[in-house]
């Protein structure tokens, strides 16, 4: 690993560890790379690995692969990926696991499993998906924003992908997060509903309907991120060129947006769904052990900052 290569994300896992480990139940964690990653980030410090699956199948998975399984708990379920992704969302609802992480199940299974209104972790917002994306070439993580859970938001979804993927800025320490509206162009075109509903976003941070952020837009790609053309452009906004979360239109872009950074640029894409009372980590069976490591970091900080409003809102 270079010198460059994960520095952000290692900032991420160093500040995360920092924190009290967060209990975490793993859904389906049989195979190796998704039990290796359980257990690497407990034993960094970021978690407490509760392993909800079959219990035979796990520990033979741990057996084959060298991994000492320890005193970690493992919960006992049917040997089919519904019945671990249930077991792991009950664990969420009656406070036994302050985090959800995926193992090697699909993720319409535990996604199915979290938006049940019985299983208790729906909240009033729209449930919604970020990456946090380590890109070499930039000198900040950078959130994508929704990749992979709406397909196609409407407006009114999109209030609360933007409110979420602003409330996890600040949970990653980022007070004033600068909000880029993606579309194809950065002017309003009546024939570009995307342009039409950035707009329309960018007044209703005005309005105090989206807080916390400063929001502009439509934009393209490369005047939200690089300086340079937004100045050839000649476009004056506070966050132009240095966008910390990009909003894409449609899955589709934010999937081939996230992808494009990911195998061109050389970026890391750590997974999270925000929107349910507990995060939700949703890896790739193709992320690296670092990788995981930093969506369990990305999570465990928002756990965290979610445990401290609570105990404010007591005090």
């Amino acid at each position: 690993m270079s010198d460059n290569q994960h520095a952000k994300y290692r900032k991420l896992i160093e500040a995360a560890s920092a924190l009290e480990p967060v209990p975490t139940a793993v859904a389906w964690p049989c195979d190796e790379a998704s039990l290796r990653g359980a257990l690497e980030a407990q034993r960094t410090g970021l978690m407490v690995a509760i392993l909800v699956g079959p219990k035979a199948r796990i520990q033979d998975v741990a057996h084959k692969a060298k991994l000492d399984l320890g005193s970690t708990e493992i919960v006992d379920t049917e040997d089919n990926e519904p019945a671990a992704a249930a077991a792991a969302v009950r664990l969420a609802s009656e406070g036994r696991a302050q985090m959800l992480m995926k193992g090697s199940l699909h993720t319409d299974h535990i996604m199915g499993a979290v938006v049940k209104r019985e299983a208790g972790l729906r909240t009033a917002r729209r449930i919604s998906h970020c990456f946090v994306m380590d890109v070499p070439a930039i000198d900040r993580a950078i959130i994508v924003t929704d990749a992979a859970i709406n397909i196609f938001p409407t407006l009114e979804d999109k209030i609360d992908i933007v409110q979420n993927a602003i409330d996890l800025c600040h949970a990653l320490g980022r007070p004033k997060p600068l909000v880029a509206i993606l579309s194809a162009m950065e002017t309003v075109n009546p024939k570009v509903p995307s342009t039409i509903e950035a707009a329309a976003l960018c007044k209703m941070a005005d309005r105090g309907q989206i807080t916390g952020g400063v929001l502009d837009g439509p934009l393209a790609l490369d005047n939200a991120i690089d300086l340079a053309a937004a100045r050839i452009k000649k476009i004056d906004s506070p966050v132009a060129g240095k966008a910390d979360v990009l909003v894409v239109p449609d899955l589709e872009a934010g999937n081939m947006l996230a992808k494009s950074l990911s195998f061109m640029a050389n970026a890391d894409a750590a997974g999270i769904v925000l929107g349910a009372r507990v995060p939700v980590i949703l890896t790739s069976r193709a992320d690296s052990v670092t990788t995981r490591m930093a969506s369990v970091a990305v999570a465990a900080m928002v756990a965290n900052a979610r445990r401290q409003n609570v105990l404010k809102a007591v005090a």
